[in-house]
């Protein structure tokens, strides 16, 4: 092209040399949250309250809860933390800061017994609700390595 022609500068859809810019679709599926595949907030309110009516139907567990009469505080932080773990809102976090669960749980003896006590209720919760086999899995895994976790007695 000589010197004393002006160059058009190349519009957004085409390339350098002009060529039409065919832009590449990536065709694979955007991964849903474990959150999504399970059913959204209403599948975490519905494991946490299956979950605490097993803790209030096991005397030695409900021990483990200071305010025994009224839960409700614990099963809306559990539901929250839940939700917010597996891709949910972030409502956890902006109304208790940072989950620090190992702190927050050492003010209650827990010892094997209790642990396993807690993941019998939280496994007949997780059955009940009936997610996807993988997403059941998913949960399942991570309630045995949190409890084991919170543990910090003998």
């Amino acid at each position: 092209m000589p010197e004393h022609l002006p160059v058009r500068p190349a519009r957004p859809d085409e390339t350098a040399s002009g060529d039409r810019y065919q832009p590449t679709l990536d065709r694979t599926p955007a991964r849903r949250s474990v959150f999504e595949e399970a059913g959204g907030m209403p599948f975490f309110e519905g494991l946490v309250d299956r979950f605490y009516q097993g803790v209030q139907a096991n005397p030695e567990l409900l021990a483990l809860y200071p305010d025994q009469a009224d839960l409700m505080g614990a099963r809306h932080r559990l539901a929250l933390f839940l939700a917010q773990y597996w891709g949910g809102p972030t409502t956890y976090n902006e109304e208790r800061g940072h989950p620090r669960l190992y702190m927050r749980h050492m003010a209650f003896a827990i010892d094997p017994a209790a642990r396993d006590r807690w993941l019998t209720a939280m496994r007949a919760a997780v059955g009940y609700m009936d997610p996807p086999p993988h997403v059941a899995a998913r949960l399942l895994q991570y309630f045995d390595m949190a409890a084991e976790a919170m543990r910090n007695q003998k």
